[in-house]
């Protein structure tokens, strides 16, 4: 089924002895006798900046084990130019799982305020199994990777055959590997890092997925965890099956917010003048086009795809004139969409070849962090209860995934005990990680504190929106150490920002927003 969704989105080694962990850490990190290497930077390449340096360290597969088998993991650097200012080392992820990140620090180094970015060296990493860092595939076609599968009775079973192909295809191609790709294992990886470089703590910025890598991180190596910022909550108590279903749950209010924006804005789109009557609009498209698929740009978009363009609505302003385009289409009127809005439609043009790599690690991570249903019948019950429930995605949120067929995990789930010195920030219209998910994040990190951008859209707030209310306090506390004395709260103006995710063309860099499907 195409998707109708917005896209949102070697060097040598030298062995040293800086030690790795404490006695007291052993049970969360390597064991004594692993000892990480110093890396041997080189230029990344010649068309790049002679700063932006690369090298690969090795680290255990099974941390359980560490003279057994290695991988590789790709790094990357910007050091600082200001010595004297110098704070430490600051990591980088920009979320997935799945997501490469040793680009990271040109972009950061671009964007960064200087008073912040003297303090650091940027330090960029593929996490395990992504890119650079000993890739995994699953040799899965582009149709298995897609998995917004609506529910329907008569297609349920091809449904569960799909998640136990692509299970099966896992194992067989990547079965070696794929226990150990989990978010515990790149925690251990980031702290392996930090031993290589020398450094007693480190400094963070995550993305969305990389929130809760963030957080195990912190609950891991509370000891070596110094300015932590998490953009974009993943919530601890959801992982994964219910990060998955939030999307479902929080569209609608998505939806409801929209209806009433198009509504106060008839005479433009003429989608209606009361936000019943646009909701009738929208679902009496769905419906038409679930009769007879619209013809647009040389594809044909069904019910159930527009569907899947759930994440859109966070976006009223972006979301009125697209479902107008649409509805001109299914009236048989010439339409003429611009090309930001076939970027939106069409994420994958322009696209290069598919690989499957991306979403691998993404089954790989969801699939063996944490327990998952086994049943089919569960996923069945549950994607009719919540299709009825929650119309815009419910079905395809609860439907069947790839780890009902995954083996189980190797350890449990991160508890978040230890009070952390983090910084939490959301938008509160975020289609990926919603505002009650970021809310959960920072309820389960005793210790944290919370900007709230109200009336900010979009999935990344800190640098990703450049007219942010909340780029002050991150800048702030990334600069001085010091949280705010309580939770902040500010005001964005929704719509009227230019957000780095939609300029991102004008530069070698993405900003680190993943696609719609992904955290």
């Amino acid at each position: 089924m195409k998707r109708l969704a917005p896209m949102l989105a070697a060097a040598g080694l030298v062995a040293t002895t800086v030690p790795l962990l404490s006695a007291t850490q052993a049970s969360a990190a390597p064991a004594a006798e692993y000892t990480p290497q110093k890396p041997a930077w080189q230029r990344c390449s010649t068309d790049q900046p002679a700063s932006y340096e690369c090298a690969t360290i090795k680290v255990p597969l099974d941390y359980r084990r560490p003279q057994g088998r290695t991988i590789d993991l790709a790094i990357s650097r910007i050091k600082s130019e200001n010595p004297a200012k110098r704070h430490g080392a600051m990591l980088l992820n920009p979320g997935g799982p799945g997501g490469p990140g040793l680009d990271l620090p040109l972009m950061m180094n671009e964007l960064m305020p200087k008073d912040v970015r003297d303090q650091y060296d940027l330090i960029g990493f593929d996490p395990r199994g992504v890119g650079a860092s000993t890739p995994i595939t699953c040799g899965m076609t582009d149709t298995e990777q897609n998995f917004d599968r609506p529910y329907k009775e008569e297609t349920f079973p091809a449904d569960v055959a799909w998640a136990r192909t692509v299970a099966d295809k896992c194992r067989e191609k990547s079965g070696s590997v794929l226990p150990f790709i989990t978010t515990r294992n790149t925690a251990r990886d980031m702290d392996a890092i930090r031993a290589a470089l020398g450094e007693k703590k480190i400094s963070y910025v995550g993305y969305s997925y990389g929130t809760y890598l963030g957080a195990v991180y912190t609950q891991m190596f509370p000891q070596r965890s110094d300015r932590f910022v998490l953009d974009s909550g993943v919530d601890p108590q959801r992982i994964w099956r219910g990060m998955i279903q939030v999307w479902a749950t929080e569209a609608e209010p998505a939806f409801k917010r929209w209806t009433q924006w198009t509504a106060e804005r008839s005479a433009d789109y003429g989608l209606g003048d009361t936000p019943d009557a646009v909701s009738k609009t929208f679902w009496d498209l769905v419906a038409r086009a679930n009769e007879q698929p619209i013809e647009f740009e040389g594809t044909k978009l069904t019910g159930d795809d527009i569907r899947t363009a759930r994440g859109l609505f966070f976006y009223p302003s972006q979301a009125a004139p697209l479902v107008k385009l649409l509805k001109d289409a299914a009236d048989g009127k010439p339409v003429r969409p611009t090309e930001p809005q076939l970027r939106l439609l069409k994420p994958t043009a322009g696209a290069g070849p598919a690989s499957d790599n991306g979403t691998a690690v993404f089954w790989s991570v969801v699939c063996g962090d944490t327990e998952w249903p086994r049943y089919p019948e569960q996923y069945e019950r549950e994607a009719v209860k919540d299709k009825a429930k929650y119309p815009l995605y419910g079905d395809f949120a609860s439907n069947i995934k790839p780890c009902a067929y995954w083996q189980r995990p190797i350890e449990p789930p991160t508890a978040m005990k230890t009070p952390t010195n983090v910084l939490t920030v959301q938008n509160e219209w975020d289609s990926q990680t919603p505002l009650v998910s970021g809310q959960g994040l920072h309820k389960a990190l005793k210790g944290s504190r919370m900007v709230l951008a109200l009336g900010g859209e979009g999935h990344g707030v800190y640098l990703a929106d450049p007219n942010s209310c909340a780029n002050a306090t991150v800048n702030s506390y990334l600069a001085t150490g010091k949280l705010p004395a309580q939770d902040v709260t500010c005001r964005t103006t929704p719509g009227a920002q230019e957000r780095r995710s939609e300029i991102a063309p004008q530069s070698p860099q993405r900003f680190p927003v993943l696609a719609d499907g992904r955290f």
